[in-house]
């Protein structure tokens, strides 16, 4: 639950390899699906565990295990051994602040990404790690557990039998698992572009406090996003440059496409980025500006009352001969002096265009 989370720092002074898990805690099950297809053949079920973890090894098929749920220990203790990963592979999947990296371990890659989505309910972002486990014939996907995934459409094509993705190998369906992350950064981002641009209008119109807030929220999401996205370059560029049996030639050429894509999410976030580093400064501006106009009228009120307050202290004196105090026209005639030294200071203003 949000404000429940458990930090790096809860794994000071342990060996390296030692599964902690590092994210939001949750009470939910741990849901495990299994997806063995080829061209010709399709097969989809739920599994309880990992008992059988060890038949999933079919080179006739490409399997895909998608686990949903990385909190509980001994689950991927199970598969570590079953598959032979590295212990730090999976202490690296239970830590969710992990910085999005390609590792070669030789008989399998290792893929770490954000997955994230637009959340209505809050009008923010929701950022989950995706870590990704490519094999000969398997893929293995480890997702946080959260609501749902960006991954319906994939697995649409996959039962279908559309596209290219029952033909091709498990290479392939990484590119897919990665082409359908990348592509829902447009949706998120769409959205914040649409926040950016009614904060703008409130901006111009009438900044108020709330619009700061809204604006360092903004930033806020927008360096989350930043933070997420900017690594994917150096990952999609290490498959593309990568040597490995596990990705083959045919499948590389996908990669340019997605890599064009994140330089396009990361072209639109750092424009967006600029974006509200000018409206913070016009907010702060505005602000200025509406205090200069305040603090201009007070001066200038200010200014006529003290030749009037002069006055009146000087005849509000205890003193029993003040000229004029016996004087019958005394009251009009002071009163019409101030009246016209009023009169002619405000003109002297309008005439020097203070006011």
């Amino acid at each position: 639950m949000p404000g429940m989370r458990k930090k790096r720092s809860d794994k000071t002074g342990l060996p390296p390899g030692s599964l902690v898990h590092i994210g939001d805690e949750t009470s939910r099950a741990v849901n495990m699906s299994v997806i063995d297809y080829r061209e010709d053949y399709f097969h989809e079920e739920t599994i309880d565990s990992l008992e059988k973890c060890v038949s999933l090894k079919n080179p006739d098929f490409v399997t895909w295990i998608n686990i949903e749920g990385i909190h509980q220990t001994a689950t991927l203790e199970k598969l570590g051994q079953c598959y032979g990963f590295h212990p730090l592979v999976l202490e690296d999947i239970m830590a969710t602040d992990q910085r999005p990296k390609l590792e070669d371990f030789g008989d399998y890659l290792f893929i770490v990404l954000k997955m994230i989505r637009y959340n209505d309910r809050n009008g923010g972002l929701d950022i989950e790690q995706v870590s990704l486990i490519l094999g000969r014939n398997y893929l293995i996907s480890f997702q946080e557990g959260k609501e749902g995934d960006v991954f319906n459409p994939l697995r649409e094509r996959l039962r279908t039998g559309k596209g290219r993705v029952r033909q091709m190998g498990a290479d392939y369906l990484a590119y897919g698992l990665m082409d359908s992350i990348i592509d829902n950064y447009y949706l998120a981002i769409d959205r914040l572009g649409e926040e950016i641009e009614a904060v703008e209008e409130r901006l111009v119109n009438n900044p108020v406090p709330e619009t700061l807030r809204k604006i360092h929220k903004l930033r806020r999401d927008i360096i989350f996003l930043r933070k997420s996205i900017w690594p994917l370059r150096e990952v999609i560029g290490g498959l593309e440059r990568l040597e490995s049996p596990l990705f083959a030639k045919t499948t590389s050429i996908y990669l340019k496409d997605i890599y064009d894509h994140i330089l396009r999410v990361i072209d639109t976030i750092e424009t967006y980025r600029d974006m509200l580093a000018v409206m913070l400064d016009v907010y702060l501006s505005s602000i200025n500006n509406r205090l200069n106009a305040v603090m201009k009228v007070l001066t200038v009120i200010a200014t006529i009352f003290m030749p009037l307050t002069f006055i009146a202290g000087v005849y509000g004196m205890n003193f029993k001969y003040i000229p004029g105090l016996e004087w019958e026209w005394s009251f009009p005639v002071f009163m019409l002096a101030m009246t016209l030294l009023t009169i002619g200071m405000l003109l002297l203003f309008k005439r020097k265009k203070w006011l």
